[in-house]
């Protein structure tokens, strides 16, 4: 649950709002209380559509339906107003996380917990069909997991199997890959083994962690819905049959509930093997192509026969999904606003063409960098992630850190309860280094086991100066700022070196260790000294000018920024203006200045000799570190962009807004390639948390909010 956002109401139908549980393309769902403590979940339509007739006769359908269905298994409605000037609607309210939040959460279910998913389900689809109904929508996000059994929510496409219907086009009816074949053909005239259908498609996802029709596109998923066999890799052999049978193309061939029953009380009520585990990598699939395929079966078609059948399916899908008006990520709906840019379509077409250098069975994914824990959170509005290599390390809400799996967005663990969002140190050999408060006054550093999360060591360090990697282990300042302490991979002391009266911070540039120095004033007030660090001294190798940003190092030379103006400014928006860099010879201490053409504002960031200058108001501007010189500069209509990331491969410039819109620029000439849509609700953190993009190979990581998604260096699809 989040909190109240503006503009929310307070209460509804004499309920009082707790915070939001959820939203979606047709209304907002939050949790409420009544005067007498009973918890609902209230359900409010969209303004946009409460304008619509047809709407609300189809939400008073929906009403009606849920209020015909009664059972162990499902949320009973308690109370509903279609008629009110924004429609609402009450169930009881389930506390517990969805299926789809527990695999990501915990991962596939165990096989009694599979057998037990199984036979709630049956019988809630008995239930629902027993009083006229078919589901429609039956996938993860609808389907609450408690402790005495799972619970089918939310109606909402569901209608009467005697066929009476409204002709909605332009709304969403149904999920891609937990559709039946029947479902995308002929929307209108499902009938309950429809159902059926979907449930197979949720147990594989609940066995194995991914649906039996994934793909990277809602018209793929489609088409393996209709033509190909499903990808049952990893279901346990025992399940295998009876989901083979759900998921058979023919409806009449799929089994009734009364029989599926059956076949699901016979399954083992305990786990006498391991849990299975999920795939490692989807299953390469058959793609339709122009011509046909190298191989073709016995009796197939061959040649431009094939490819043209193919051609004709996926258009024919093109067109169903395109009347329903699907637009769908992975577990999220998006806005069809994404964008390629046409004016790069010769260099873009050329570094779009290669595969992509991807983790093992990856995919779009997203989750929440969210987990509640009991009392205030202490927050420090900074969540986000670093890589290492192929492993991804996110900070968030309610936890110190988590590694989550850079191909689905699964967490593999979790740990720490403080601080709470800010992102982890940095990962080094092995180890995840994070910070931990125990009191008010006490900061430490802690080393956690990047494979597990376990603890390995801990160190207290002083609680105004952050710790650095360096290339040799972990650049901390003393608690008392009487020095600076290098520790190793065991947490073993290295050396120590001397500090100014605590007036320097660790530094590391180049993977170099050094000191930054304000002697006798507040830390940037007065000329700042760089001094390098070494066991038992830390000598003067340069003094720079007030108010200096270190950027980081390039040819082993340290990197600075001088400023134009040295004055403080107190006023909201102010960016101040740089004038030069400046390089500096760690053996003689020499400084070159490198002036720029121009003053430049925003924020700046060094990578790969590059120079990126990202302005609040959408505008980047790339220097040469070496020369000075303007590269290019574009001017974007995306305000508030994140640090870039850079892809050499790609010779993209990737960025993150605060709403989880991306942005792909050429790294050669500034030309946008594409663009994304921001996301469907970040989070009630996404206005005031500064949003981050990384790299893990070719896939991109951005952090919008209090949430991490992942997306293909490709561009929207």
């Amino acid at each position: 649950m989040t909190s109240l956002s503006t503009g929310d109401p307070e209460s509804i139908g004499g309920y009082t709002l707790l915070g939001r549980l959820g939203a979606g393309g047709m209304g907002v769902v939050y949790l409420g209380v009544s005067a007498s403590g009973r918890q609902v979940a209230v359900k409010l339509v969209h303004g946009s559509y409460a304008q619509e007739e047809e709407f609300r006769t189809r939400f008073r359908q929906e009403i009606a339906a849920a209020r015909r269905v009664s059972g162990a298994f499902t949320a009973p409605v308690v109370d509903a107003d279609p008629d009110a000037d924004r429609p609402w609607m009450a169930t009881l309210y389930v506390p517990g996380l969805s299926l789809a939040e527990v695999v990501k959460k915990d991962g596939p279910l165990s096989r009694r917990e599979l057998r037990a998913l199984g036979l709630g389900l049956t019988e809630a689809l008995r239930d629902i069909h027993r009083a006229g109904l078919v589901h429609r929508d039956l996938k993860p996000a609808n389907v609450l997991m408690t402790e005495d059994g799972p619970r089918v929510i939310d109606f909402g496409i569901s209608r009467a199997a005697d066929n009476q219907s409204l002709t909605m086009t332009g709304r969403v009816i149904g999920t891609p890959p937990f559709m039946s074949p029947e479902q995308l053909a002929s929307p209108r005239d499902v009938t309950p083994a429809s159902d059926v259908f979907s449930l197979g498609s949720l147990m594989v996802f609940a066995a194995v962690g991914t649906g039996p029709f994934d793909a990277n596109s809602p018209y793929m998923t489609g088409f393996q819905v209709m033509y190909e066999p499903p990808d049952l890799d990893g279901v346990p052999e025992a399940l295998l049959r009876i989901v083979e049978r759900c998921l058979d193309k023919d409806p009449a061939a799929r089994p009734e509930l009364a029989d599926l029953h059956r076949m699901l009380q016979a399954l083992p009520e305990s786990d006498a093997t391991a849990p299975p585990k999920a795939r490692e990598s989807a299953k390469p699939r058959p793609r339709p192509t122009p011509q046909g395929a190298s191989t073709t079966p016995p009796g197939a078609a061959t040649g431009t026969d094939k490819g043209r059948r193919a051609r004709m399916l996926l258009t024919g899908l093109g067109a169903t999904l395109a009347i329903m008006g699907l637009s769908i990520g992975v577990g999220v709906f998006v806005s069809g606003r994404d964008t390629t840019t046409a004016s790069n379509s010769t260099a873009g077409a050329t570094t779009t063409a290669r595969a992509a250098s991807l983790p093992d069975g990856w995919r779009p994914w997203r989750t929440a960098l969210r987990y509640d824990v009991k009392g205030v959170p202490l927050d420090y509005q900074a969540p986000g992630c670093l890589a290492d290599g192929g492993a991804l390390f996110c900070g968030g809400t309610g936890f110190t850190v988590a590694r989550i799996d850079t191909a689905s967005g699964r967490t593999l663990w979790r740990t720490g309860t403080r601080p709470q969002g800010v992102q982890p140190i940095g990962v080094h050999d092995g180890l995840v280094y994070v910070y931990e408060d125990p009191d008010d006054t006490t900061r430490r550093v802690v080393a956690l086991d990047a494979g597990t999360g376990h603890r390995r060591w801990q160190r207290d360090i002083n609680k105004a100066a952050n710790p650095v990697l360096y290339d040799g282990g972990l650049l901390t300042l003393s608690p008392d700022s009487s020095s600076f302490v290098a520790y190793g991979h065991s947490g073993k002391e290295l050396w120590r070196a001397p500090s100014l009266d605590g007036s320097c911070t660790p530094s590391a540039l180049g993977g170099v260790p050094y000191a930054l120095c304000s002697a006798g004033t507040e830390p940037g007030q007065a000329p700042v000294d760089l001094m390098k660090l070494k066991p038992d001294s830390l000598t003067e190798t340069a003094a720079l000018p007030r108010k200096a940003e270190a950027l980081g190092a390039v040819g082993g030379q340290p990197v600075f920024l001088a400023p134009q103006t040295a004055k403080d400014v107190y006023e909201a928006g102010y960016e101040r203006p740089y004038n030069a860099l400046l390089r500096v010879d760690p053996e003689t201490g020499q400084v070159r200045r490198i002036p720029l053409a121009r003053p430049l504002t925003g924020a700046a960031t060094l990578v790969d000799g590059v120079v990126y200058f990202v302005r609040s108001n959408g505008s980047v501007t790339a220097v040469s570190a070496d020369s000075g010189k303007q590269l290019w500069q574009k001017t974007t209509d995306v305000e508030a962009l994140s640090a870039p990331a850079v892809s050499a491969t790609y010779k993209r410039v990737y960025f993150s807004n605060r709403f989880g819109r991306l942005l792909a620029l050429d790294s050669r000439t500034g030309a946008e390639v594409w663009r994304t849509s921001a996301l469907n609700d970040p989070g009630d953190k996404a206005q005031d948390t500064p949003p981050r993009v990384l790299l893990v190979k070719d896939a991109i990581v951005a952090t919008a909010g209090d949430t991490a998604f992942s997306r293909s260096p490709d561009g929207p699809t």
